[in-house]
């Protein structure tokens, strides 16, 4: 055969083979280009389903929610909080600065002294004075308490809700293990043990805290020039003991931030703290009548009674600190973070309107401030800490009785201190699926009235 014959079929095989392989490249990319689209189809009609699926269950979590709220302020009417006694507990006044070591060096000393009073103690009184008697009212164990049954749904005033003295100490090698009971039993700020239930498909979590334990905001823009310096005072109080931060200069730039966006509300509105019966004029805008003539609005006077008047100032207030005209940024960044404990200056702030300090359920470095319109707050502080363990305070006349040689500073800071607490907030939180709604409600209450200051949603 001739070379060019050879050439020939050599030309011819190359030309087939190199059909073949463009035939396999085009079916290569048709493929690819199919799969691609099949992923890209795909993953559309997912992202729709679940984009689907989370709008049903955020409306199941939102009615919920919404049906939560009305059961826990139809439940708020009646309820009435009921202080306890902690003689033989450590406190929760210190919590807030502790770092883990010294948490738990706090727990382990306490336990270690418990079990050395429980040797001393006699057999026959070794039960009621470890403790058990820290339970009297709270005995009910039987209660089941689950959140996947529907019938399970806790009354507030239930003692169920209140942990009993066998979970509040769970293992005594563990200190972590245990639970630092508040004033009212739960951890502070909590007033109850929260409230786990189900609506339709969702879990909601239903919390309530004590307002009057943190520090009021309102303070820092208090009306009266008399108080002015003791009010800034305080709030650098509760400031240096929330960050205690090494660098001075810093703490100072940050304080000085927030009361200048302190001083621009007030020029805008002032909190006060002493009011009186007024009347004001209000125009009357009549119902149109089906004659042609369209009746004239007259102006009248309405009284508005004291009540009224600090009802709507912590309802105004509560708007004003939830709005961008404050940057509570610097007061919101944990301190304090851990499995255990979660702590930032902004859990300790009343952002509700609130006036008063509940000297009962108040940490250590809230009742300082409190007491920094009057002096001697560290003393009356820590005085107050160690006898309300044992008797909470009925009274203000009562702690002034019983601390005698502080009477006359206890009597500066009337205004703002109190024995029982009257301004609440409601959390609630729902999931469904993916889904979560939540509420937060602030009320005012004043023995079985119950009035709402504020709600957020989200």
């Amino acid at each position: 055969m001739s070379r060019a014959a050879v050439n020939k079929r050599t030309r011819k095989f190359v030309q087939k083979e190199n059909q073949s392989a463009f035939v396999l490249l085009l079916t290569i990319v048709f493929l690819v280009v199919l799969a691609t689209a099949g992923y890209i189809l795909s993953s559309r009609f997912m992202a729709e389903g679940r984009r689907n699926r989370y709008m049903i269950d955020y409306v199941q979590a939102r009615y919920a929610c919404d049906s939560a709220v009305k059961y826990a302020l139809a439940t708020m009417q009646e309820f009435q909080p009921y202080l306890i006694s902690r003689p033989n507990e450590p406190d929760f006044s210190d919590l807030f600065h502790f770092t883990d070591a010294q948490y738990e060096q706090y727990i382990t000393d306490w336990l270690m002294e418990n079990e050395m009073n429980q040797e001393e103690d006699s057999g026959e009184n070794s039960g009621a004075d470890a403790g058990l008697s820290l339970s009297s009212g709270l005995d009910d164990t039987n209660d089941i308490n689950d959140v996947n049954v529907i019938t399970d749904l806790n009354d507030f005033n239930d003692t169920a809700f209140r942990k009993t003295y066998d979970s509040f100490i769970t293992d005594f090698d563990n200190p972590q293990s245990l639970v630092i009971r508040g004033p009212y039993g739960p951890p502070w700020p909590l007033v109850l043990e929260p409230a786990e239930l189900e609506i339709g498909t969702a879990k909601v979590k239903i919390e309530i805290e004590d307002e009057n334990a943190k520090f009021p905001v309102g303070w820092a823009m208090i009306d009266d020039e008399q108080y002015n310096r003791e009010a800034r005072a305080a709030f650098i109080t509760f400031c240096s003991w929330m960050w205690h931060d090494p660098n001075v200069e810093d703490l100072r730039a940050r304080i000085e931030v927030i009361q200048e966006q302190f001083l621009e509300i007030n020029e805008i509105k002032q909190f006060k703290l002493d009011f009186k019966t007024s009347t004001v004029q209000v125009t009357d805008q009549p119902v149109r009548t089906s004659g042609r003539t369209q009746p004239k609005p007259r102006t009248v006077q309405r009284t508005v009674s004291a009540d009224q008047q600090m009802t709507r100032q912590s309802a105004d207030f509560a708007k004003i600190f939830h709005s961008s005209l404050v940057e509570f940024d610097d007061f919101a960044r944990p301190t304090i973070e851990s499995d255990q404990r979660k702590e930032s200056a902004l859990k300790y702030m009343g952002m509700w309107g609130s006036a008063k300090v509940n000297i009962n359920t108040a940490p250590r470095h809230v009742l300082e401030a409190a007491f920094t319109f009057g002096g001697r707050e560290v003393d009356i502080a820590n005085e107050i800490i160690i006898r309300r363990q044992v008797k909470p305070f009925a009274s203000i006349d009562d702690l002034k009785n019983d601390l005698l040689q502080y009477s006359d500073s206890i009597g500066k800071c009337e205004k703002f201190i109190t024995t029982t607490s009257n301004i609440f907030t409601i959390r609630i939180t729902a999931v469904s699926g993916a889904a979560r709604a939540s509420v937060v409600i602030a009320i005012q209450k004043d023995n079985n009235q119950t009035k709402r200051l504020g709600a957020i949603s989200s």
